[in-house]
């Protein structure tokens, strides 16, 4: 059971798992979602990406950062499912140009290089096949000294892998953090955060060109 709860968290489809999955992003994401997008800082003229955005509570809360003409959300998600699910939440904003959806694995994502200021992401990294070649494309896409944050519940990705939900070792921060190093990344570093009674971790790189 807990390994295709595993598979569902990291490639929700469209199915009773994969739609209890989807409920479980809503509901349990969104405080996470939220703190990422506020803790990487957007400014209202950036060009923001998510990669790995699920059902979109996390595009729909940085889009109103960006109130200047120049600003720009773009998203990626391996699952179709999803893609369409924040396809539907976010017409508005993609019939405007706000924001663009790409379905597409992180290790190939269709974006020119050097054109994103920030990057966010929420329990998404451990489902990546090869954390190297991830963090190489968005070191790739990245403007020199954008910043990336990543949230996550560390104490509940530990308690889902005990179980066999998390694939490999890739969950462990240590992993993900190495392979930004090893991508050109700088000042790599993993903070608690609190909100109200909950505590989480973030973790934050800056790109170096």
């Amino acid at each position: 059971m807990w390994h295709n709860i595993g598979k569902q968290l990291g490639l929700p489809t469209r199915s009773l798992v994969g739609w209890l999955v989807s409920r479980f992003l809503k509901v349990g994401n969104r405080v996470l979602e939220e703190k990422a997008v506020r803790l990487c800082g957007i400014q209202p003229g950036d060009t923001v990406l998510e990669v790995g955005h699920g059902p979109g509570l996390g595009l729909q809360s940085a889009a109103g950062l960006l109130t200047q003409p120049s600003g720009s959300l773009i998203g990626v998600d391996y699952s179709k499912y999803m893609h369409q699910m924040a396809s539907d939440l976010l017409k508005d904003l993609l019939a405007s140009g706000k924001v663009t959806l790409h379905h597409c694995d992180v290790a190939a994502m269709p974006l020119a290089d050097s054109i994103v200021d920030k990057v966010f992401h929420c329990n998404c990294y451990y489902f990546w096949p090869d954390l190297r070649k991830g963090s190489a494309e968005l070191h790739r896409v990245m403007k020199p000294g954008g910043l990336m944050v990543a949230t996550l519940n560390l104490q509940r990705i530990a308690a889902l892998a005990s179980r066999g939900a998390m694939p490999g070792e890739n969950w462990r921060p240590e992993a993900y953090m190495e392979a930004l190093k090893d991508s050109g990344f700088v000042d790599v570093r993993i903070e608690d955060v609190q909100h109200s009674n909950r505590t989480f971790q973030a973790i934050y790189a800056t790109s170096q060109k």
